[in-house]
């Protein structure tokens, strides 16, 4: 089973979550993209029900999404895919204010108190398991740094490419190599 985490704001039917969901049913291999609630602490139960639900389960993370799976990779030992990362996203994400999400311009408040919950998920580096992790960068990313997804993790399976964008241009070149990654 391959889950897909959306980043913030965004929802489990994204541009990205289609393509994915598309490519690995095509290649036999069941896949889901939840759509996630912005509290973050709800949003990592429902996760961790959907993880204790599968076996073999797989991971791929863009944006805040990636700060929740590689969180949940370290938790339960799995193998995650992340996509231009957030890595500290209580830093990233920390004016409190009414967002809107992506999918249908409602909006929510994000609050002092959310940003702060995210900080119950930072993963130390000696309880972050590298072989677990292929990172997909570009530095062209206007929204986050990259610089800090190499810092944080310097030695896992990485792909950093120039120009890009935060929602990461070309990931269609990737999916065989994030399949091969999962050994799936």
């Amino acid at each position: 089973m391959v889950i897909f985490i959306h980043g913030f704001g965004s929802n489990g039917c994204s541009l990205k979550a289609r393509l994915l969901k598309e490519y690995f049913e095509k290649e036999g291999i069941p896949f889901i993209s939840p759509s996630l609630p912005y509290i973050p602490k709800l949003a990592i139960n429902t996760l961790e029900q959907l993880i204790n639900s599968y076996e073999d389960v797989h991971l791929i993370g863009s944006s805040l999404g990636g700060f929740f799976s590689l969180y949940l990779s370290s938790k339960f030992n799995l193998k995650c895919v992340l996509i231009n990362p957030s890595i500290y996203p209580y830093n990233t994400l920390s004016m409190p204010k009414i967002q809107y999400s992506f999918f249908d311009y409602s909006t929510f408040s994000w609050t002092e108190k959310h940003i702060n919950s995210l900080k119950d998920f930072e993963v130390l580096h000696n309880d972050i398991i590298e072989d677990n992790i292929y990172l997909l960068l570009q530095k062209g990313d206007e929204i986050l740094d990259y610089n800090e997804s190499l810092k944080k993790l310097p030695y896992c399976k990485k792909i950093i490419e120039e120009g890009g964008n935060h929602s990461f241009e070309g990931l269609h070149f990737h999916l065989d190599s994030i399949k091969d990654f999962f050994n799936l």
